[in-house]
Parts: C-alpha cells; structure tokens; sequence
C-alpha cells in the first residue's frame, strides 16, 4: 500500500480530459483524500495537446508532485511528451485505438486497454473517458461504487439510462483491466483515507465565495483567461443575493464601472489577468485620486502581450505596483493558497473601504486554475468593515451653501465618506487634483496637502498576515522566499533540504504593497543566504527585496518562465547548489 501517487490524464483537448480528471478527483475528495491537481492547456476552443495531473494523498499536499505514478493516454502525443515522469514501477493505461508504443524501459508497464471499443459498444465513443476512469478504478484496487455517486450527478439530469451506461463503462475498463493485473501492481493500492469532509475547489472559485460572503453585490467584467471562472461563479450566484454580473465591452468599461458602483456605496470587484489591468491602469489612477474603494483580481499569466494566456507565470508584480502613472495609494495583496484565497477576497473589500483606495488581488494561473483540497470555511470569521462610509447619517446642515469635506485632511489621510445623495453631503468628484471639497485646484500648498493626505493613508495598514512564516531557526543557512503558489513546492524542497542537515526558514509575501519590511527584515538579517522563487525571467520579486530590505549579496534567484509550474525537486536541486 501507499500513502501517495500521482495520476495524469492526458489527450487533444476537447475529449473529455477535463471530465475524466474532474470524475477521478472529485470521488476520490469524497473518501476523504487530498488532492493538489494541475492542468496543462492550449489557448484554443479545440485541439492540441492537454493533461490533468492529480496528486492524491492521505496528507495534505499544496504542489504538484515531481513524478507520476498513473499515466492515462487517449493518443500517442500524451505518451511522447509526459512518459519521462513516470517513476520506476509506474504505469500506462493507453486507447488501444492508437496502437499505443512506450520507449523501451524495464521499470513501466504499459496496458493498451480498448477504451473507444468498449464505448462504442455500448452506444457511443464518447464514453470512453469512463472506461479510463474505471481501468484507474482497478489499478488503485478501489471499488467502482466510489464514482458512481459522482457519476450520478454529473449524468442525472440527462436521464437514468445515461447514468446506467457510463457506470457500465466504468464497470467494462474496470474488469478488463483486472483481468490483466491479477494480483500484481499492490505498491499502486492506496492506503484508505480518513473520510473526512472537504471542499475540491479552485482558486478562483474561492475568489468568488469570498466576493460573495465579503458583501460585493455588482460584478462588471470582459472573459479573459485564467480569470474568467470568477465572473462564471457569480453570475450564477450574485442574482440569489439581490446582485448582477454585467459583461462589458472591454476592461476599461468594467473597472470605471466598478468604481462607479462603489462610489455609490455597492461593494463592486472587476477581474481580469495581465492585458486586461493594463487597460484598467488609468482607471485604477482615478480610484487612486478620487479615493474610491474598488477590488481588482489579476489572475497572472505567461506574456508579454497574448504571450502565454493558458501557462503559469508571475510576471504583472511590478506592473502592479508601479504600473499607474503619478502616484497613488493602492494595496497589492497575494494569497498562497486556495483558503486564503477566499479569506483574503473577503479582506480586499473592507481594506478598500477603511483605505479608500484601490486594492489589487494578485494570483496565478496555478492558483487561480488548480484544484485543490480545502478545509472547511470558517463563515464565523467573515468581518465585514465599511470604515469611514457615513451610512444613513444625521450631518450637520452645511453653512453659506458650503460644501461637504469629502477630501478633508485627516491625520489618518483617511476623509470621511458619503453615499452620492445624502442630505448635506453634497461634494465634487474630478480626476483633477482638487481640494477638500472636491473642487479643482492647482495651488501649490493644497496639492501637497493632499498628495501627503492620499500617500500617509496606507503607511500603517493593518493586515493580519503579511508574511507567511515557516521559520523555526534564530539562525537560518539558508532563507526560502516566494509568492502566490510556489508556497507548497518550497515547503517540500525546505523539508528535503532540512534532511540534508541544512538549516532552513520559509518567507512567503501575502502583502506586497505596502512591501512589510519589518516582517521580513529580520528573517533575512538571521539567514546567511536567502534563495528567491519566483515564475519570471527578471526576478521581480527579489528586486523589491533588494529595494526595501537591503542585503543584496545574500539574494540568489531561482525562476522558471517556461509556462510551467515549479517542481519541488527544481527549488530543492537548485538551492543545494548554494552549499
């Protein structure tokens, strides 16, 4: 038995290897399982080469593993490009249809099941992913009733006919498989998990939830890849709670119309990834200077350009935070994980309100698209703050037809704040520079007044977790430092390092601007080298290291930009190097 494999589906896109992964995963969530799953896609409708790699264990895992134990092919292409990760007693599970070939090896077994035959048979080709599913069924040694449920869901409202004829399928590659087997492959028989209760979800998913219990209400937004799951979830969700999604003509129009909402006192969020918040940047400079709250997701991808819309990069940091031109507050966050995802959503919305700025929540494709095991949310902890925002107030009436001090000058740099229409809050809004009522001004000493105002706001923002610390060393040999989802392959490359007798601490950035210098000044003050991970070419995140921490003779890179996600054995190989 094992406590840990690795299972790839695998095939053109536009067959069923999203579902076949989607049916194998989520039975296997329901016994009780963790899972990390990855998929790999091409920027197309159809066609081209596409995988699902599901890691599964009875721990919790947070990365994709380095090897694969279950190779599902529907073509040869699947074999070709992914046989090299399949482990010593790995095996292939292969359409018959192709004839399927294996590069000559002693440690692989390849079985060539007649996945499209068996199908076919039993009235159409198309149910071939469930004769995969049920030939994965008997390699795991695990019974064809854990899918059945999952099945019935997925095939139920197509009728009971349908259902009975894909559990057979599932019945048919099961028993063929088993028959070749016999009693062999037991390293492949899974140890029964704990049974346990747990969500399967994706970062993106989590994202809506948390727009959702954060109180957001109005959604504009343009489709754009890895982003647009969120904008799917709520358009299904927000019309339950009195809220819409609207689809603009572009991502100009979505993020003036978030801002738009906001001002009138609706919690409003717009997503998108990289080409998108590059034409929502002089928007984001009018919340900036206008002082209106707003939440952006950028879920990051491959560029520049269309670059690599469907790969795993992080490369927007610096246009995130220096992207605006002049210069604004603004708040750029980062989750690490599918929970935190969720919860920090839920905190975007109330650092908008009690800031009065915009706030940017930064992922990555692998984040944003990978599916992973979530514990249970915790809805006792959602907390909703509106800040200053003087809802339904008494204000005293203004004198000499004055106007309200919408932009007054506070010690915090925090004005107060009114929904458009309240009695006596009656104010100017421009993009100008302008004074504390809102009209336009270009004097000198009321420029510096505000300018000073809007910068002072965030110079003591209070986030509960700036730094994610897995640091247990005064002194460290080496430092481990990233951002977004790299959080669990360095966790796994710190825990084989620390077996090589190296002492090892973790730093993972949840708050990137403001940059939590005092978090991690002394993290990197304890450590003799620190090693930076990151998804990009130019090390963007070392840099701003390096800009607000010092200590620049410690900092080594290590970045991958190839459109794929970390492996834990690269962090670890690459950081063994440095000793």
């Amino acid at each position: 038995m094992t406590k840990q494999l690795s299972w790839k589906v695998g095939g053109q896109q536009g067959e069923g290897i999203e579902s076949t992964g989607e049916i194998f995963s989520t039975a296997l969530n329901r016994l009780g399982y963790y899972l990390y799953g990855y998929r790999h896609f091409s920027s197309r409708i159809k066609g081209g080469h596409t995988n699902n790699k599901i890691r599964v264990s009875t721990t919790e895992v947070r990365a994709v593993s380095d090897d694969l134990d279950i190779l599902v092919a529907f073509d040869q292409e699947t074999i070709d490009l992914n046989f090299h990760e399949l482990r010593d007693g790995g095996v292939v599970i292969a359409d018959a249809k192709f004839n399927p070939t294996i590069p000559e090896s002693d440690t692989v077994t390849l079985y060539s099941v007649p996945f499209t035959e068996i199908a076919t048979e039993l009235g159409t080709s198309l149910m071939k992913n469930m004769v995969a599913v049920g030939a994965s069924s008997a390699v795991l040694h695990m019974d064809i009733s854990a899918f059945q449920e999952v099945v019935q869901e997925i095939f139920g409202r197509k009728g009971q006919q349908v259902v009975d004829k894909n559990v057979e399928a599932m019945k048919k590659g099961a028993e063929y498989i088993a028959e070749q087997l016999g009693e062999g492959l037991e390293t492949m028989h899974l140890e029964p998990a704990d049974g346990k209760k747990r969500m399967f979800m994706i970062g993106n998913d989590a994202i809506a939830l948390g727009a959702l219990a954060g109180g957001a209400r109005f959604m504009p937004a343009y489709p754009i890849t890895p982003a647009s799951e969120i904008m799917e979830y709520l358009i299904k969700k927000l019309p339950e709670f009195g809220g819409t999604v609207i689809q603009t003509e572009d991502e100009i129009a979505a993020c003036t119309m978030a801002i738009g909402a906001n001002y009138a006192g609706v919690r409003s969020l717009t997503a998108s990834a990289g080409p998108g918040l590059s034409l929502m940047m002089e928007s984001i400079g009018l919340a900036g200077i206008t002082e209106q709250p707003v939440v952006i997701v950028d879920t990051q991808r491959g560029g520049p350009s269309t670059g690599l819309p469907t790969k795993q990069e992080q490369s927007d940091l610096m246009a995130m935070i220096y992207g605006t031109h002049g210069e604004i507050p603004k708040i750029v966050m980062a989750p690490s994980t599918v929970e935190e995802a969720f919860y920090d959503t839920i905190e975007a919305f109330n650092l908008a309100e009690e800031y009065q700025c915009p706030v940017i929540l930064l992922t990555d494709l692998q984040l944003s698209l990978g599916k992973q095991t979530v514990e249970p949310l915790d809805y006792h902890k959602v907390d909703i703050r509106r800040g200053k925002l003087q809802v339904n107030p008494d204000l005293p009436e203004l004198e000499n037809k004055a106007y309200y001090k919408r932009y007054e000058v506070t010690a915090d740099g925090v004005s107060p704040r009114v929904i458009p229409g309240t009695k006596n809050g009656i104010h100017h809004v421009t993009g100008v520079e302008h004074d504390e009522t809102g009209k336009p001004s270009e004097g000198a000493q009321n420029r510096n007044d505000q300018m000073d105002k809007r910068l002072r706001k965030i110079e003591n923002i209070q986030f509960p977790t700036p730094v994610y610390k897995n640091a247990k060393h005064d002194e460290a040999d080496l430092l481990l430092v990233g951002f977004n989802s790299t959080r669990g392959v360095i966790d796994e490359a710190m825990a084989r390092l620390e077996k090589d007798g190296l002492k090892v601490n973790h730093a993972h950035i949840r708050l990137l601007h403001p940059f939590p210098t005092n978090e991690l000044l002394p993290l990197v003050k304890a450590a003799k080298k620190v090693v930076v991970v990151e998804n990009n070419a130019t090390g963007q995140l070392a840099n701003i290291m390096k800009m607000n921490v010092g200590h620049a003779e410690k900092m080594t890179n290590v970045l991958k930009y190839d459109g794929n996600p970390f492996l834990p054995h690269e962090v670890y190989s690459r950081s063994k190097e440095l000793f």
